[in-house]
């Protein structure tokens, strides 16, 4: 049971982790027509991302035991966080491209958001290991479930986030790079859940409400900061599109629960 336990889990994570080439997807798409749909999929992104938080985080760190103090100061804490990383990696742009103009090559190349969506992505795939894992611990059918739960929530937020690290200057080939090694985060939860049971549980307490501060500065501090640098009223339509859709697609996959 134990081994069956471990191949199950390792083989659904496995194939989370794969979700993060959806963005090959895009890889189709001509240089010039991507560029277009970036708006629209910056504008999806910051959806998914605060629907994923508000919708799916918040109400699951409650579910789990956390009281709303803890999960405040929790939030708070990663808020705070998340701004000196931010800082730290603004202070580190500068200081290697210190000519760099706004909107330039070297400007584009290594946008500090980019870097901070990979780290917060990172625990949301790692805390998705532990919940599969879990489940897995709890009975093969529930973590089959859950498992598919996972990957119907991960699709649309791995195409928002391909769409940030192409937007934040990466090549296509290195977001799809970046993106999967992000995604192996969920087999490290999952195997460290695996090994130490429910004493990783603790951890996960804390580890929700971070993640939550996490999606909502990089959506409210870093990428609708970006959206306001397109302010024709065609383009305000695609945001609200965009964001509206985001919110909607997480909202849905309340029925997969």
């Amino acid at each position: 049971m134990v081994a069956e336990t471990w191949l199950y889990t390792l083989a659904s994570l496995a194939l989370v982790s794969l979700l993060s080439f959806i963005g090959i997807v895009l890889l189709s798409l001509r240089r010039p027509f991507l560029e277009k749909m970036l708006l629209f999929l910056i504008s999806f992104a910051v959806g998914a991302l605060l629907g994923d938080a508000f919708i799916h985080l918040f109400p699951e760190a409650i579910e789990s035991g956390t009281t709303p103090l803890a999960f405040g100061i929790s939030a708070l804490l990663g808020f705070v966080i998340f701004f000196m990383i931010e800082k730290f990696l603004r202070w580190h742009h500068r200081h290697l491209f210190p000519h760099a103009e706004e909107g330039s090559h070297y400007h584009r190349f290594v946008q500090p958001y980019v870097w901070m969506n990979l780290f917060g992505d990172g625990i949301h795939n790692f805390i998705d290991g532990v919940i599969v894992a879990g489940s897995y611990l709890v009975s093969i059918p529930l973590g089959i479930t859950t498992t598919l739960a996972v990957i119907f929530h991960e699709g649309p937020q791995e195409l928002g986030d391909f769409a940030i690290l192409i937007s934040g200057g990466l090549s296509r080939m290195k977001a799809l790079f970046f993106n999967f090694l992000s995604a192996l985060s969920a087999i490290a939860g999952g195997l460290l859940t695996l090994l130490l049971g429910s004493r990783i549980e603790g951890l996960t307490l804390f580890l929700i409400p971070f993640t939550f501060a996490g999606f909502t500065y990089i959506a409210m501090a870093t990428l609708i900061p970006e959206l306001h640098h397109e302010d024709t009223p065609r383009k305000l339509v695609v945001q609200v599109v965009g964001i509206t859709l985001g919110i909607a697609v997480m909202a849905l996959l309340l029925l997969l629960k």
